[in-house]
């Protein structure tokens, strides 16, 4: 594994130190690592000691989607596959896929279950993903490095991973579904759990599987938890008391932007919100704003970019609709990517030429 030579800031998050990466190689400025910093990484991905299968890949048979006549339209928004280098998961395709100038440069197979939901190329170059039944973080050669297991009972999961967020390089914020919920910072080399919070029945919901997906750490420390299956979001301080909360009917995720204000997603209504602290509505799109001969529906996640435009995640009914649409703030559609030929549903991208560490809480967006 090759690592970058690094200047090193600190910053203190959730009573954490954390080491961060703010500078880069090949004799950029720390400006210019900063404004994309994870870009000059993407070459560790195509080197020569990356192979083809990982040590611990498992081989799975291609999806048969059921592929729409219109599928790779040249006629769409934006420049299809070639819109933006990212990296990219889906419910339902067990293989996550990385994307450079329009093609498929890296992929990793982890055999067939379900499901992918959370995924973060770190400024070290390895990925941090969750796969429902375990979290981990492998190497662009392939190797795991952590891996977090869900509880078992006599080989049947008792719990379930849907949600990781990276703080720093060697800490992991980790929420399990399960009977109770539990939350939980965890030291990645040495396994010790730093914090662990049980969250009560009353929040979570009945059903296991429904109750978390996109939890989060702030720049701020606080927690901010969607809570899936009882309609709100919750903000807690670093002591689990509530500080600030939003009734919302299903939201399946909560992020806290740089400006402060919350981008809720909410799969009931099909919409996202952009809510500032006083719970008040600064701006919203709903799918059926969108042209309806797109056909796009079926979102759970979405990704503000620091030009304020916001690309929404489908799973795009297994081939047949839209897997991902970018709109401005003004609502204007500028790309719209239907190529279920490379790829399979979106359930999360994470679009690598933005600008900010993603291990840092709080620098995405805007």
């Amino acid at each position: 594994m090759r690592f970058l030579p690094l200047n090193i800031q600190t910053l203190a998050v959730a009573g954490f130190t954390l080491l961060l990466a703010a500078g880069s190689s090949g004799g950029q400025t720390k400006d210019a690592a900063e404004s994309a910093p994870l870009m000059h990484l993407l070459p560790l991905f195509t080197a020569a000691d990356v192979p083809e299968m990982g040590p611990e890949e498992i081989p799975i048979d291609p999806p048969k989607w059921k592929i729409s006549p219109d599928d790779g339209d040249p006629n769409l928004p934006g420049k299809g596959l070639a819109q933006h280098p990212m990296l990219y998961i889906g419910e339902g395709c067990n293989k996550m896929f990385l994307v450079k100038d329009g093609k498929i440069i890296w992929t990793y197979s982890p055999g067939k279950g379900w499901e992918y939901d959370d995924i973060w190329m770190l400024s070290n170059g390895n990925i941090l993903f969750s796969r429902m039944a375990y979290a981990a973080e492998i190497t662009p050669q392939k190797k795991v490095v952590w891996r977090l297991d869900a509880p078992q009972d006599k080989g049947i999961h008792t719990a379930e991973i849907h949600a990781v967020q990276p703080i720093g390089l060697d800490k992991v914020l980790v929420m399990q579904n399960g009977s109770p919920a539990k939350l939980m910072i965890i030291d990645k080399k040495s396994g010790a759990v730093e914090m662990e919070h049980m969250l009560p029945p009353e929040l979570t919901g009945e059903s296991v599987h429904g109750q978390f997906r996109r939890v989060r750490i702030t720049a701020e420390g606080t927690y901010l938890l969607p809570l899936l299956q009882k309609g709100k979001v919750i903000e807690y301080d670093k002591d689990f008391k509530e500080i600030w909360s939003y009734t919302i009917p299903k939201p399946w995720a909560a992020i806290r932007l740089k400006s402060g204000n919350t981008l809720i997603t909410d799969e009931q209504d099909q919409l996202t919100r952009e809510v500032n602290p006083k719970g008040e509505t600064v701006w919203e799109f709903k799918l059926s704003e969108l042209p309806p001969e797109l056909g796009f529906s079926g979102c759970q996640s979405c990704v503000r970019l620091a030009n304020g435009n916001t690309i929404f995640c489908s799973r795009a009914d297994n081939g047949q609709r839209p897997q991902l649409v970018e709109i401005t703030p003004e609502k204007k559609v500028v790309w719209v990517l239907k190529d279920w030929k490379t790829l399979g549903p979106a359930t999360a991208v994470q679009i690598l030429d933005e600008p900010g560490l993603p291990e840092v809480p709080g620098v995405l967006g805007r």
